[in-house]
C-alpha cells in the first residue's frame, strides 16, 4: 500500500493518499482460519484459483500449518530449536510490556512458559503465533514539500520493493509446501531490490518491524534480509540480538505476536514512531527502521527515514 502511495504521488495522480487497515478478528471472521466456505472451495477444481482442493482434504487446512511446515524443515537443515523460537517470542513481549496500547501488555513471558504452551502444529507453540486482534490504524503519505509543515515531524520514505520467489506458484498459500525450498522467501527478492533502491545495505538498519504472523516468519526473515546467513536465524534471534538494546531491535511494539494483529499496518505505524522518536520502545538514536509485509505468496517492504 506505501508503495502503491508512493507512486499515485510520484506520477500526479494524487498529492495526498490515506492507508489504512481494520480487523475484527477477534470478535468475528479470522482470515485464514479453516472455515466452512474454505471447505467448499477445495469441492471445486481449482480451488476458486486457490488450489485448495488437493491441500485440505489432507489437513493442511490453515496459515499455521503451513508455518509449521516450514519451521519443522528449517529445523531439520540447520538444527533450529524451539527455545530459539521462543526467544523471538519473548522478544516481542518484552516490547509489548513496555506498550500500554499492547494486547499483552503487562503479560510477561519467559522460556519456561513458553515452552510449556499447548502445541498447536509442531513445532509451533501457542505463543508462536500472532494474536486474534480487533483494531484499526493509519498513516498519511504524502510529498516532502507538502508535510514540511506538519504539526509533528515527517518521516521520510527512503525505498519501497515488492517480489515473488523465483519459483512461483499458482493459489494462495498451501502451494507454498511444494516448491524446491519451502524455507527460501519472497524477501530475499524484495531485500536484493529494496536496499538497491536506498542505497543501503542491512547494516545500516537500526530498527526493524517484521511481519510476525508466526515466530518462524521472523527467523526466515532475519535471514533474507540479510541480518545473518542463511541457517543462522536461530542463533542470531537466540544472542539477543533483537532484543531491547540488542543491534537490530525488532517489533518495538510488541509486533503481531504481542501487539495486536492489523495485517502489517500496526508495524508501518511503529515505524513511523520510530522515526519521530515517540515510541513506547524508541531505539535511541535510530535514523532508519526496516518495516516487512506479508512474507507469502509474494512479499513487500519499506525502509523508513528520520527527516
Amino acid at each position: 500500500m506505501v508503495g502503491q502511495a508512493v507512486a499515485a504521488i510520484l506520477s500526479g495522480q494524487a498529492t495526498t493518499v490515506l492507508l489504512y487497515r481494520s480487523l475484527n478478528g477477534r470478535s468475528e471472521v479470522r482470515f485464514g482460519s479453516g472455515t466452512a466456505g474454505a471447505r467448499d472451495a477445495a469441492a471445486t477444481v481449482g480451488g476458486q484459483g486457490t488450489y485448495d482442493e488437493f491441500f485440505l482434504p489432507f489437513g493442511l487446512m490453515t496459515a499455521g500449518q503451513t508455518f509449521s511446515v516450514m519451521a519443522q524443515r528449517h529445523m531439520i537443515e540447520y538444527g533450529t530449536t524451539c527455545e530459539q523460537l521462543g526467544s523471538i517470542a519473548i522478544a516481542c513481549r518484552e516490547q509489548a510490556n513496555f506498550n500500554p496500547a499492547a494486547q499483552m501488555h503487562s503479560k510477561p513471558l519467559d522460556m519456561q512458559t513458553y515452552l510449556a504452551s499447548r502445541m498447536i502444529s509442531t513445532p509451533l507453540r501457542l505463543y508462536d503465533y500472532c494474536l486474534e486482534s480487533d483494531g484499526a490504524c493509519a498513516v498519511v503519505v504524502t510529498s516532502a514539500n507538502r508535510a514540511s509543515d506538519t504539526r509533528k515531524s515527517p518521516v521520510l520514505i527512503r525505498a519501497v520493493a515488492q517480489g515473488s520467489p523465483p519459483d512461483t506458484r499458482g493459489g494462495m498459500m498451501f502451494p507454498i509446501v511444494m516448491r524446491d525450498n519451502i524455507t527460501d522467501l519472497p524477501a530475499y527478492s524484495v531485500a536484493s531490490t529494496l536496499y538497491a533502491r536506498a542505497g543501503l545495505g542491512p547494516d545500516e538498519i537500526d530498527v526493524a518491524q517484521l511481519y510476525d504472523c508466526f515466530s518462524i516468519s521472523i527467523l526466515l526473515q532475519l535471514e533474507a534480509y540479510g541480518f545473518c546467513e542463511k541457517g543462522e536465524g536461530g542463533p542470531f534471534a537466540e544472542s539477543g540480538a533483537i532484543r531491547r538494546g540488542g543491534t537490530l531491535p525488532i517489533n518495538t511494539g510488541g509486533g503481531h505476536l504481542s501487539e495486536g494483529y492489523i495485517h502489517g499496518m500496526n508495524h508501518v505505524v511503529e515505524g513511523v514512531r520510530q522515526m519521530r522518536g515517540d515510541s513506547s520502545g524508541q531505539v535511541p538514536h535510530a535514523e532508519t527502521c526496516l518495516v516487512t509485509g506479508g512474507p507469502l505468496p509474494t512479499g513487500s517492504a519499506v525502509i523508513l527515514r528520520k527527516s
